[in-house]
């Protein structure tokens, strides 16, 4: 994401990014537990969960998978 990215596009990229850590932490997963579990690195979901990161279609599916939910409620 470009530096000089509106502040708004910066919020919302942190939004799913949040949404996924707060449900990997409900499902009582540690990163390193999750990242096992859905074949993600942990710098790329670490980059994921803190906006820093747009997370791959195929990522949103293998999260999505191992939360057991679906992709939508990621990302809406």
């Amino acid at each position: 994401m470009p530096r000089d990215a509106p502040d708004w596009i910066i919020e919302r990229r942190r939004e799913p990014g949040d949404r996924i850590a707060d449900l990997r932490v409900a499902a009582h997963h540690t990163q390193e537990s999750f990242c096992e579990a859905t074949g993600i690195s942990r710098s790329h979901l670490q980059r994921i969960e803190s906006g820093e990161a747009d997370p791959r279609y195929g990522d949103l599916l293998r999260i999505a998978a191992a939360l057991d939910t679906r992709v939508s409620l990621l990302v809406d």
